[in-house]
């Protein structure tokens, strides 16, 4: 077999973990963590130490999600010069690309800063806002990686 064979299918495992790394921390973790009131009957977590419990978790994806960012950026780049040129791939990977730096670069780091000025700063309309657009963010990222794994499979399949 080729080494390109083995380039490929780390690709396509790389987005498929990135994926399940999304949907898992937004749909599993998240609930868990500001809900801690619903699972634990003698020690309550405020909303603040939720939030700040996340954040640490976000930090942490934020290297993964910048190493996603330059691997499909270097793959993509790397596949449109050999001339494998396909429209929903260049799409969904220049909007995985954006919003992995978006979340990584602006909206994790925003919501740290905002954090450590302690209680007050996360309640003002700025910080909401803020992380309202992390939250639709994180979801267009969802969307684009799995537009990505999927489009880049059938073309795989194909050749």
């Amino acid at each position: 077999m080729s080494k390109k064979i083995y380039i490929d299918f780390s690709y396509l495992i790389m987005l498929a973990a990135s994926f399940g790394g999304v949907i898992v921390l937004g749909a599993f973790v998240a609930p868990v963590i500001f809900h801690t009131d619903r699972i634990l009957v003698d020690m309550l977590i405020d909303n603040y130490n939720a939030g700040i419990i996340m954040g640490e978790i976000f930090s942490r994806f934020s290297y993964w999600i910048y190493a996603v960012a330059f691997f499909v950026a270097i793959y993509e780049i790397v596949e449109y010069k050999q001339g494998h040129r396909d429209k929903i791939i260049f799409a969904s990977a220049s909007i995985t690309i954006f919003t992995s730096l978006m979340f990584s670069a602006v909206y994790a780091p925003q919501i740290l800063s905002m954090q450590a000025l302690g209680a007050e700063a996360t309640q003002s309309d700025t910080f909401n806002n803020i992380h309202i657009a992390s939250e639709i963010d994180f979801k267009i990222l969802a969307v684009s990686l799995i537009i990505l794994f999927v489009r880049r499979l059938m073309l795989l399949r194909r050749a």
